[in-house]
């Protein structure tokens, strides 16, 4: 009689037959697992920010955090092999780089630009300019939000900087008109009176700042993107009065660089440091309110990804 029980390897060979079509079995699994969310990007059943953030928020065995990063881009719509290889160069992604694998800082790079993309491919209305966008810039004092609007402004001349009214003096080399209004309490209040406001607000106790509606909504209406420079309180009644505008919270590198430039630029007393010091600790607690964050580590760069949100050619 023939015995034809399966024999074990005990030297640490070929895995028995039953093993190995099981894992084959898995592969194959997976693979369509992978495959059916690639489809349901490219119909537009599933967003790939979407696919992304669960990717990370997941274990590491999931269809969308074992999908390679080259994968999920060029399951995007309109999105072909020569934009996906530029793409993750500038994202500094290698091609073999799975979802889940990536970094912190990759992955916020890759969160930029995915969300760029879903909003420059979203259908529009009828008659909607193809290219408007209002992007809310916000973060904490001293972070560096007027440099980074300022090398913008500087660098990207297609992007229109929306000006803020402001009844606080002017610092040294601040010009009326170009980097604020500078306006009284008075003239503030007929602003206010007049809805002339797309948000208004009193900043750490002390002066109101406040956005003036008109030149923004002429701008959209033109196709043109707004960037808005404004403080967190601001940029919470924008998100009331314009649901559809982009918040970007632009973060420190450290919580000890933010007090060494609030404290460099010199521009407030030592007890007004520390207000101010305290009143970032709170905004700080804010960033999950916003849409996307940028960390201002180095300031071409980070104006950089701002400008991708806006999608300026």
């Amino acid at each position: 009689m023939v015995d034809e029980t399966p024999r074990i390897d005990r030297r640490g060979g070929t895995p028995p037959e039953v093993d190995r079509a099981a894992a084959s079995r898995a592969a194959i699994a997976a693979r369509r697992a992978r495959a059916a969310v690639k489809h349901d990007v490219a119909i537009r059943a599933r967003r790939a920010i979407d696919v992304a953030e669960a990717a990370w928020a997941g274990e590491l065995t999931a269809p969308e955090a074992a999908m390679r990063v080259r994968e999920l881009l060029l399951s995007i719509p309109n999105v072909g092999p020569t934009k996906t290889d530029r793409v993750m160069a500038e994202l500094g992604i290698a091609r073999s780089k799975k979802i889940g694998g990536l970094g912190v800082r990759q992955r916020d790079r890759l969160r930029v630009w995915l969300i760029g993309r879903e909003r420059q491919s979203r259908p529009r209305g009828a008659g909607t300019p193809d290219r408007s966008r209002l992007v809310v810039l916000a973060g904490p004092t001293a972070v560096g939000k007027g440099t980074v609007s300022q090398y913008i402004r500087a660098n990207y001349p297609d992007v229109l900087l929306s000006i803020s009214a402001t009844t606080r003096p002017p610092r040294p080399g601040e010009v009326d008109g170009q980097h604020y209004y500078f306006v009284s309490d008075a003239e503030f209040d007929r602003m206010i009176a007049d809805h002339e406001f797309l948000e208004w607000a009193t900043v750490h106790n002390a002066y109101r700042y406040g956005t003036p509606r008109p030149p923004i909504e002429r701008a959209l209406a033109a196709g043109r993107s707004v960037l808005l420079e404004i403080d967190l309180q601001g940029a919470r009644s924008v998100r009331a009065a314009m649901p559809e505008a982009l918040l970007v919270f632009l973060l420190p590198p450290s919580w000890e660089e933010l007090v060494r430039r609030l404290v460099g630029r010199g521009t407030e007393s030592p007890v007004e440091q520390a207000r101010r010091l305290e009143t970032a600790k709170v905004e700080l607690q804010a960033q999950d309110e916003f849409d996307v964050k940028v960390v201002n580590r180095d300031v071409g760069q980070a104006a950089h990804e701002v400008v991708e949100l806006l999608e300026v050619p």
